[in-house]
């Protein structure tokens, strides 16, 4: 997965680079950049910063890692936050950007960043976490890299608190609707249950009811009345027996879109798309499959075919399931936003 969030110490991950939220100083501070230097060996990494002396805010330098797993340091000091109103935005932008321009310099191919300026400097984390997004994703259109975002506590992530109420309100009414399904399943069971009891009992010896022969007297079998849906191309190729990978080469050549464009709105890499494109029995995960589905843009009904191609379904039982429902009869296909949501309720992440 090109973009990932992660709970977790950035200090400890396994990326190739780990950036560090640093002062325009370099000198060792607190929150990321206290975990930073302790991990790395405080003399050792104080010594290498002091070293370069100086960078300007939403400008990266880079170090040893030292002590960390990680190969690289890329330093990169946040603006303070004062208001919106001190040019923060595109200075926060700029951190991101210098510090991924700097580790494709370096062709580093893994990288860990905190979440900027969101600590002690004050940006709003849901704003901060805003602007990451954009300039991560900006990133990705023209290049390739393993990108995580990691977050030591959900204190201090905030995906959009109005979004997370309306889905949690969406979840609720639907599995209160199963419930509501589930319960007349129970008593239209117990009901024939009962019905049979006395079947079996009392009306054994009771008298045949006379048969009437005269049919015009019959009330004709209630039926659902069909809708009429509109022959387009969609409903063409639901009618083939086409592979999951041959409906999705279809399903973009419709769209009009490169295939670049769609596993990068996937959140999907290269290696991943080109094992789909070339075997046209290849099974992908239920997640790569909706990423994909998501990738395209498609309607609901689309989107159920295609999964089910690959041998899933969505429903009504997982709240994963409800979610991606959820945004799909939105047309809110953004997997960034998406996986945020997905996060917050703790539950995997859209991508490969």
């Amino acid at each position: 997965m090109p973009f990932k969030i992660i709970r977790g110490d950035i200090a400890k991950t396994d990326a190739e680079a780990v950036v560090n939220a640093a002062n325009t100083s370099l000198m060792p501070g607190s929150g990321v950049c206290g975990a930073i230097f302790a991990a790395a060996g405080y003399e050792k990494l104080d010594a290498a910063c002091r070293k370069i002396g100086h960078c300007d805010t939403g400008k990266a330098v880079i170090t040893k890692g030292f002590d960390l797993k990680a190969k690289y340091i890329i330093h990169t000091p946040g603006p303070i936050y004062r208001g919106g109103r001190h040019n923060e935005e595109a200075l926060l932008y700029s951190c991101y950007r210098s510090s991924l321009d700097l580790a494709k310099r370096k062709r580093v191919k893994s990288i860990a960043f905190p979440l900027i300026s969101s600590g002690v400097y004050g940006y709003p984390p849901k704003d901060a976490l805003k602007v990451a997004e954009r300039a991560i994703s900006d990133f990705l259109e023209n290049s390739e890299m393993d990108i995580y975002l990691v977050i030591y506590s959900k204190i201090g992530f905030e995906a959009d608190p109005e979004l997370i109420s309306n889905i949690a309100d969406y979840i609720d009414k639907i599995l209160a609707e199963n419930e509501e399904i589930n319960r007349r399943r129970r008593e239209v069971g117990e009901s024939m249950q009962m019905d049979h009891a006395i079947f079996d009992t009392a009306q054994l010896s009771a008298p045949m009811p006379e048969l009437k022969s005269n049919i015009s007297e019959r009330k004709p079998l209630h039926r659902p009345k069909q809708t009429s849906v509109p022959r387009d191309i969609n409903e063409m190729l639901k009618n083939m027996d086409a592979s999951f990978s041959e409906y999705l080469l279809q399903l973009i050549d419709i769209s009009g879109m490169t295939d670049v464009q769609v596993y990068k709105r996937a959140n999907i890499d290269r290696k991943l798309f080109s094992k789909i494109r070339g075997n046209r029995n290849y099974k992908p995960s239920k997640i790569t499959a909706v990423a994909l589905t998501l990738a395209l843009g498609l309607d609901i009904d689309t989107a159920r075919d295609l999964i089910g191609r690959a041998g899933y379904s969505l429903t009504h039982s997982s709240k994963f399931d409800i979610i991606i429902e959820y945004f799909i009869l939105n047309k809110n296909y953004n997997i960034f936003e998406i996986n945020e949501v997905l996060f917050s309720f703790d539950l995997p992440l859209i991508g490969a």
